[in-house]
C-alpha cells in the first residue's frame, strides 16, 4: 500500500528567491509522485523577493503547505527540527532550497522506505550556478554493509537528497546542533541504532555548486566542526580509536590543504566514492 508522505524544507535570508523557487517547483508540481503536504519552516527573517517568492509558492502549490516562520534564525539543525514536529506523514523528504529535484526522484525512493528501509539517499550531478554546466556527479555506496564500512569515514548520504522515517529519526535523537556536521551527525547515530539504510546510485538530485563552495569546505570554523564530530563519534562508539585518530588526522588535513587540492581530493574520495582504508 503508497503512503502519503511529506516535502519538509528550510529557507533562510541567504537563499536566492530564484533558486528556491525552481527548488519548490521541481520537489511538489514536477514529480510524478508528488507530496501530500509541504513543510516550509522559514529559519529567522528573510529578503521581501524571497518572502514574495514564498508567498508564491504557495499560492500555486497543488498540496497543502505548512509554513513555519522561526522569529530569529535558529540555524539548519534547529529549523528542520521544528519542521520535522510538524510533519503529518511519518515519510518525510529532504530538499534543500537552491538545489533541483528530477521528476522521478520520489518514485524511486518511497518505494523503498515503504518496502522497510528507514533512510534512502541518491546520486546527485552537481551543476555550476552562472550556466547550469554539469561538473561532476556524486556516486553514493548503494548497500547497508558498505554504508556502515563508508560511514566510519564520510557522511555516506548527501542531506539534500534523502527521504527517512521520521520514527527513525527520533529514535535516534533527532536533529542536533553540531557545528557544521549535523547532517552527518544524525545520519551516524540513525545506523548507530540500527536504522536500515541504502542509496540509489542514480543521480535524482542537482546540486547547485556555487562559487566559494570548496573555500567554504575549509578553514578553522569548519576544522572546530569536524573536531567536534569526531569526539562524538567517538563518545557513542560510533568509531573505533584508531579510526579516530585517523579520521581527525585525514579529514582535519583536508580542512587546511589550499582550495585547489581540497577540490581534486573531494572528488576523488567523495564525489565519485572511491575506496578508503577503513581502519
Amino acid at each position: 500500500m503508497s503512503e502519503p508522505f511529506a516535502l519538509l524544507m528550510a529557507v533562510y535570508r541567504g537563499d536566492h528567491p530564484v533558486h528556491f523557487d525552481k527548488a519548490f517547483s521541481s520537489s511538489v508540481m514536477a514529480q510524478t509522485r508528488p507530496p501530500a503536504q509541504v513543510v516550509l519552516v522559514q529559519d529567522g527573517p528573510v529578503s521581501p523577493g524571497l518572502e514574495g517568492a514564498i508567498e508564491g509558492a504557495i499560492a500555486k502549490s497543488p498540496v497543502p503547505v505548512r509554513h513555519h516562520r522561526i522569529a530569529q534564525n535558529a540555524g539548519l539543525a534547529g529549523a528542520l527540527a521544528e519542521g520535522l514536529a510538524l510533519s503529518e506523514h511519518d515519510i518525510v523528504a529532504r530538499m534543500d532550497a537552491d538545489d533541483i529535484s528530477l521528476p522521478e526522484r520520489f518514485a524511486a525512493q518511497v518505494p523503498l522506505i515503504e518496502g522497510g528501509l528507514d533512510l534512502v539517499g541518491t546520486g546527485m550531478l552537481e551543476f555550476l550556478d552562472d550556466d547550469g554546466s554539469i561538473v561532476g556527479r556524486r556516486v553514493p555506496r548503494t548497500e547497508q554493509a558498505e554504508i556502515e564500512r563508508y560511514a566510519r569515514f564520510h557522511d555516506p548520504f548527501s542531506h539534500p537528497t534523502v527521504v527517512y522515517r521520521r520514527t527513525a529519526v527520533e529514535r535516534a535523537g533527532g536533529y542536533q546542533p553540531l557545528g557544521l556536521m549535523e547532517d552527518y551527525w544524525l545520519f551516524a547515530r540513525m545506523i548507530h541504532t540500527g536504522a536500515r539504510v541504502g542509496n540509489l546510485a542514480e543521480p535524482l538530485v542537482m546540486y547547485r555548486v556555487g562559487e566559494g563552495a570548496y573555500a567554504r569546505r575549509g578553514g578553522v570554523a569548519q576544522w572546530r566542526s569536524e573536531l567536534q564530530l569526531q569526539r562524538a563519534l567517538r563518545r557513542i562508539g560510533f568509531t573505533s580509536r584508531t579510526q579516530y585518530v585517523r579520521n581527525v588526522a585525514v579529514r582535519g588535513t583536508y580542512r587546511f590543504v589550499p582550495e585547489p587540492i581540497r577540490r581534486r581530493a573531494y572528488r576523488r574520495l567523495i564525489a565519485r566514492g572511491s575506496s578508503v582504508d577503513h581502519a
